[in-house]
């Protein structure tokens, strides 16, 4: 992906929603897009299968083995979708069709990217509910959506999903919907499917924990603006931008006090009705009391380690995570 920018028409004017994106995901490597909602994640992991709405313009590339996805047809797009870069959307009820059987839906997927018959294709449906781990497949495959829990749906559209060994699986937070026990085995599954079948992984999670656990490099948005990237734990445990610190501070621990304030960052993220002329964090952050933050965007710097900050103060230290607070007043956040 480079320089994707995506600009959605509304009736109140232009919502600059993704500006300036760029990274790239080698074969078999697993990245993170987290950040707060409205933050860019999902309009960036559509963006990746050329899936947005008739209203966005959007400018930049995405090349999958040097092809640009965004500038292909839909004939072109249906054969690459499914087939060379897969989605698992984050709910499933409304991703599956409900008047189908779920093994209709499978052999569906497979006849129309895969020279196989009907019946290869069915044989091929019930491998994919057993690679998945669904109890019972051949019953499942007669089965309509409704009648599945649903971690067995979010199982299901992982097996349509990975049903053409894809090259690239993108994953808009699959599991938000499951308690956290099915989370846990779903993230399990996918990952170990990603090891199994070679492929490359974007997910997309507002959950650091998710991200910590699964990821090999994690991309902080904010503002459609990616504020901080690098090796996960690394970003994690020594985040560089006041952004990525505060969202760090806002997580809830075991370790915590009962009794103890959860933190927060207060105030809300920019409206996006013009580009960000300055930092977009500017307004939330106590750090921006310099020029530089206020006169024009940081731009995002890699520092050669793998580690890429837009931030004036990089490299100056995050004492504690300061943030503006509701009332004029300043908290610091350790």
């Amino acid at each position: 992906m480079r320089g994707l920018s995506v600009t959605y028409r509304s009736p109140r004017g232009q919502i600059y929603a993704v500006d300036d994106v760029s990274f790239a995901l080698d074969k078999g490597e697993a990245v993170g897009l987290v950040g707060e909602s409205g933050s860019g994640k999902s309009t960036v992991a559509l963006a990746l299968l050329s899936l947005l709405t008739r209203n966005a313009v959007v400018e930049g590339s995405v090349a999958l083995d040097g092809v640009d996805l965004l500038t292909l047809g839909r004939r072109d797009l249906r054969r690459v979708r499914g087939k060379d870069i897969a989605m698992i959307f984050q709910d499933p009820m409304t991703s599956l069709n409900p008047v189908m059987t779920i093994g209709q839906q499978l052999v569906e997927g497979l006849r129309t990217h895969l020279p196989l018959s009907r019946q290869e294709a069915r044989q091929r449906a019930l491998e994919l509910l057993e690679l998945v781990r669904i109890p019972r497949a051949v019953e499942r495959l007669s089965n309509y959506p409704h009648q599945l829990s649903g971690g067995l749906r979010q199982r299901v559209m992982i097996a349509i999903a990975v049903a053409c060994r894809p090259k690239v699986l993108v994953a808009d937070e699959p599991t938000t919907a499951l308690d956290v026990t099915v989370q846990a085995q779903i993230l399990d599954l996918l990952f170990d499917l990603g090891g199994e079948l070679g492929m490359a992984i974007v997910l997309v999670s507002h959950d650091l924990g998710v991200i910590a656990n699964s990821v090999d490099r994690v991309l902080v948005m904010y503002a459609g603006h990616i504020v901080e990237s690098g090796p996960t734990m690394e970003v994690l445990e020594h985040p560089r931008h006041p952004y990525t610190a505060a969202l760090l501070s806002a997580m809830v621990t075991l370790e915590g006090e009962r009794s103890a304030e959860l933190n927060a960052i207060p105030g809300s993220p920019p409206a996006l009705w013009a580009r960000a002329r300055a930092c977009p964090f500017a307004d939330r952050c106590t750090f921006a009391q310099r020029p530089e933050c206020l006169d024009g965007r940081p731009p995002l710097i890699a520092d050669g380690t793998g580690r890429a900050v837009a931030c004036v103060r990089d490299g100056l230290g995050l004492h504690g995570v300061a943030v503006k607070g509701d009332r004029g007043g300043e908290e610091s956040r350790g």
